[in-house]
């Protein structure tokens, strides 16, 4: 046994001490590590980066994206001026002039000043009003500290105030709808009765006004080993019902209908995705599927009117089948018309198809397949504008634009977003490498035109690599402030990759099945393979290569960090799972238990141990100095993996004698890291700064 191996023997198999979460060791240490960060990393160059990436996180000409409700365009907004930011609306008129008109419903920062307490927004859903009239009351979701935990209170949109006697939830992790004026579908994880071991609700109650949540009526229940009971109630005029998941895991479910006290489930298998809308149902299967002796393949897309399905399993028509470079990302349904957007080799396709004729397709007219576009209904129940869509269109190195069309005819442009920082000069390629058993892996790259291939340029690699999550091109106006608008000592430009790697959805569900569980490490092979070609292209050396992930992306960076240490010179580690053992026992883990395996189960642990980063550190040992520079990032308030994998990981490669380790946790933010726009530009000038000086 190797001096190295042999430490790590004996180090301590736990550091339970630092899974208390606000226990006083814990956040003294957390304390102490943060301060050293920061010392280390906040300067005039530090302080300098979060100003450029905060002006344009607070920019005042940034595109603000809007949902119809009604004859009014709802918006929430953020800038310099209201850090806790504006729930706000307006009228299609005053959105397309250069100034809009604003109406504020809700101040969030006077909101805080009245309560004394931040609370973030979270999100809003607006009561149907009766036929003809305004909207008049909504929900508002509240995050104490932008976890996922909410508290849920109603509002009044004609008093501009929370009623006395109005609806009042306390902090859970909650969904909840509108049933009528009076009474709410509430699933709330408020007790630990009711609460699934994912931290979930379990049960979904019919609440009456003034009613107490824990007497309400339970009108479905999951098992407390299942993910969730989700559910919503449709609304939609001749379609009230409602709609019922019982989410077994993360990707195996049952959907079905209430109606009165009757309750009807959709017999499909349970890894079939099961969407409604109106009379629709739509069936999109996740392995190959033989119904009434139809094959089904992965990834395509089954149509069926929801009686008939229930009657007899009748299927109407089957409106998508993939290809081995194609995959379906998202729909939307207008009134007439569905909306199907697709990927080939990660480039964009949106097609239409036509519900009253005969279901024909055609697509919608695109000027660069290389960006990223999205489509979604403006309003399907706008008599006057019934099939008019939404469609957002981004590259990396393109600003965002923002266009509204009608199916049947054309599309003008709204609103379009500045350029936030200097992409001249710079080229978007696409390059495709071989992974270790011989598959074809894509990845993107921006750089400059003239690029010296010699080895000695600046990259980042950004991963992620899990849950079905595609990686497309986006105009990433903090990304370009933080990173692509340095420049070296000898003038050089940096570079950014990101890459698509299986565990993702580019390439449908095989793709993401292809890193399920015992296949993990497929996913990280292909991330080293990408970082390998960029070498043999002469594009980078292990030096200047820096790479980053958060979440799943923070377990693929601890799994670079343990398995691939040569070749990386710097690695950020965001909000990760890094305890394969412990996962499942902290925060929301249970819930994963679908993608990653259950640590319970013996013949899992064989394969789980294996990229568990934490483990790692001892199985598979690596010289101190092999080990990139690594900062390794979370929050306090983060319920949804909990920060307790990341202090392990820090402090254990910290008492494993590696130096070049570094690690900061500020107390709010929850997983998405970040509250409000200052918060969001520390955290990212504190990755981007970090990994810029280890590989400039």
């Amino acid at each position: 046994m190797t001096d190295r191996a042999a430490t790590a023997a004996h180090l301590p198999d736990t550091y339970s001490w630092l899974e208390g979460i606000h226990d006083e060791a814990a956040l003294d240490w957390v304390r102490r590590q943060t301060e050293r960060t920061d010392a280390e990393l906040c300067d005039a160059e530090f302080d300098g980066t979060v100003h450029g990436i905060k002006t344009v996180l607070d920019s005042q000409d940034r595109i603000p994206m809007v949902t119809k409700r009604g004859n009014h365009y709802y918006n929430f907004w953020r800038d310099a001026e209201h850090r806790l930011g504006l729930w706000r609306r307006t009228t299609w008129d005053s959105y397309l002039s250069e100034s809009p008109r604003w109406e504020t419903l809700l101040d969030l920062d006077a909101y805080a000043e009245q309560e004394g307490r931040q609370w973030h927004f979270a999100g809003s859903q607006l009561l149907r009003p009766a036929q003809g009239e305004p909207h008049r009351r909504a929900l508002i979701r509240l995050s104490p500290d932008g976890g996922d935990q909410v508290r849920v209170r109603e509002f009044d949109l004609e008093t501009l105030s929370f009623p006395e006697d109005g609806f009042d939830l306390p902090v859970a992790k909650t969904n909840v709808s509108w049933i009528d004026a009076d009474t709410l579908l509430v699933g709330s994880a408020t007790t630990e009765a009711n609460t699934t071991r994912s931290t979930y609700a379990s049960t979904l109650r019919r609440l009456a006004r003034g009613a107490d949540l824990e007497a309400a009526e339970v009108v479905y229940e999951v098992d407390l080993g299942h993910v969730a009971a989700f559910g919503y109630f449709d609304s939609t005029p001749g379609f009230e019902r409602i709609i019922t998941t019982d989410a077994i895991d993360f990707y195996n479910s049952r959907t079905g209908v209430l109606h009165g006290a009757e309750h009807r489930t959709i017999d499909v298998p349970t890894d079939v995705e099961v969407s409604l809308h109106r009379e629709w149902l739509l069936l999109a299967p996740q392995t190959d599927w033989t119904h009434q002796d139809q094959m089904i393949p992965a990834g395509s897309l089954a149509l069926a009117k929801l009686d008939a399905f229930l009657e007899d399993g009748a299927l109407e028509r089957l409106l998508f089948t993939p290809d081995p470079a194609t995959s379906l990302q998202s729909l939307s349904f207008t009134a007439n018309f569905l909306l199907l957007t697709v990927l080939k080799d990660v480039a964009a396709e949106v097609r239409v198809i036509d519900l009253i004729k005969n279901f024909d397709q055609s697509t919608l007219p695109l000027e660069d397949p290389m960006l990223s576009v999205s489509v979604a209904a403006v309003d399907d129940e706008d008599a006057e504008h019934p099939d008019d869509y939404w469609m957002t269109v981004t590259g990396f190195t393109t600003p965002t634009t923002l266009l509204r069309g009608t199916v049947t005819g054309g599309q003008g442009v709204v609103k379009t977003s500045p350029e936030r920082f200097d992409a001249s000069g710079f080229e978007v390629t696409q390059h495709f490498t071989r992974s270790a058993d011989g598959t074809k892996v894509p990845y993107f790259q921006v750089s400059a035109r003239e690029m010296p291939l010699d080895g000695k340029n600046p990259v980042l690699m950004d991963g992620y690599g899990g849950f079905q999550h595609s990686m497309t091109p986006g105009y990433a106006p903090a990304m370009g402030a933080g990173w692509l608008s340095r420049s070296t000592a000898a003038g050089r430009r940096p570079v950014y990759v990101m890459a698509n790697i299986r565990g993702g959805g580019e390439y449908g569900p095989d793709w993401h099945r292809a890193a399920l569980r015992e296949n993990r490490h497929r996913a990280y092979e292909d991330f080293a393979a990408i970082a390998e070609d960029l070498v043999a292209r002469g594009v980078t050396q292990r030096a200047h290569l820096a790479a980053t992930g958060r979440s799943n992306g923070g377990l693929l960076m601890g799994n670079m960090i343990t398995g691939y240490p040569q070749l990386f010179g710097a690695i950020s580690c965001g909000v990760p799972l890094l305890d394969m053992q412990r996962y499942t026992q902290l925060a929301a883990g249970h819930s994963w238990i679908a993608e990653y395996g259950d640590p319970e189960v013996a013949e899992d642990w064989k394969f789980l141990r294996t990229f568990s980063p934490v483990h790692r550190l001892s199985d598979q040992p690596h010289p101190n100095d092999d080990y990139p520079a690594s900062l390794i990032w979370t929050t306090t308030s983060d319920d949804r993996v909990g920060p307790s994998q990341a202090r392990v990981m820090a402090a254990k490669m910290m008492d494993l004698g590696i130096e070049n380790v570094r690690y900061h946790e500020p107390s709010g933010g929850g997983h998405a890291g970040s509250t409000d726009n200052e918060s969001t530009a520390k955290m990212l000038a504190t990755s981007y700064e970090f990994l810029w000086r280890q590989v400039r």
